[in-house]
């Protein structure tokens, strides 16, 4: 192998760091609204440009609002086991 080659690969080798913060969460959209413009031009069978923009913003606008309610349940679950569970039991969850 060429070392562009080996450089290119070993990149993928190891997990990019992405942190938990507001600013690091908005790498969601560009990856949410690539996701949307393939699957609806996969699935159209005749793309017009009015019809697929307003589609595609639909499917964009139903999958954000599925991740803000997943991740809105997951944080209850989470302060439920963390914080009431050890509360009512009396001692710490870990």
């Amino acid at each position: 192998m060429n070392p562009l080659t080996c450089t290119l690969l070993a990149g993928f080798t190891t997990p990019m760091r992405i942190d938990t913060n507001a600013a690091s969460m908005l790498w969601l959209l560009p990856l949410v609204v690539a996701i949307a413009i393939v699957y609806k031009a996969t699935k159209v069978g005749q793309i017009r440009a009015r019809a697929f923009a307003r589609e595609t913003a639909l499917l964009i606008g139903s999958i954000l609002v599925f991740i803000a309610v997943a991740a809105l349940v997951l944080y209850g679950v989470a302060w439920i086991v963390t914080e009431q569970l050890p509360a009512m039991a009396g001692g710490s969850a870990f």
